[in-house]
């Protein structure tokens, strides 16, 4: 299929990656309090090549992972703009073919329900647009709060899954190493109604 267009959520834009967004990109990835849950921070060279990955992504497959922008500030104090990427991104790391939806947004703009308002695009797209028949998401166990929007957009978590990262290097990292994995399917999708039910719920959270 050809690249999706930029989609428009209640208070976001997600769209392609430009070159101003590499700088603010940089700083979200050098950011010790967004990497937590990772090895390590990003330089900026390392930030810059993952900004090459991303758009090859789009060029080759037609999707994958947006900028947000946030367009309708959740708050008066707060400032429009670039604050992260959420999207769809292989997962054949974990299992052929399997897609994973994810998403790195800036300190600044977390607890604003950003996150599970762009993911639920991201499913939107992948199930209606794409015809996936599953998508998945995971992180390390200790990560509250990508786990809490995993559940707002629907996804549950597969114990039967976990698995151990085979990026992660057990010996400087083990408590990075094993991973949750959360999934939702194509007909639990249908089921709830796409993303109407979650959507709303998200975006009041």
């Amino acid at each position: 299929m050809g690249a999706v267009e930029p989609v428009r959520t209640e208070r976001l834009l997600l769209r392609r990656f430009t070159e101003q967004d590499r700088a603010p990109f940089a700083a979200i990835n050098a950011d010790p309090v967004v990497m937590e849950h990772y090895p390590s921070t990003l330089g900026r060279a390392e930030s810059d090549a993952f900004v090459d990955r991303i758009e090859s992504s789009w060029r080759e497959r037609g999707w994958g992972l947006w900028a947000v922008e946030v367009v309708a500030p959740a708050a008066p104090d707060e400032a429009p703009g670039f604050v992260g990427y959420t999207g769809l991104w292989p997962a054949d790391h974990v299992a052929p073919g399997l897609v994973e939806v994810g998403w790195r947004l800036a300190h600044a703009a977390w607890g604003r329900g950003y996150a599970p308002e762009a993911a639920t695009a991201a499913l939107r797209l992948g199930f209606d647009d794409l015809g996936l028949d599953e998508i998945v998401s995971f992180t390390v166990p200790q990560n509250a709060n990508s786990r809490r929007v995993m559940e707002k957009i629907g996804l549950r978590h597969r114990p039967e899954r976990d698995f151990d990262h085979p990026s992660v290097d057990p010996v400087a990292s083990p408590h990075l190493v094993r991973h949750v994995l959360y999934a939702i399917d194509r007909a639990t999708w249908v089921a709830h109604g796409g993303a109407s039910e979650w959507a709303g719920e998200a975006t009041r959270r």
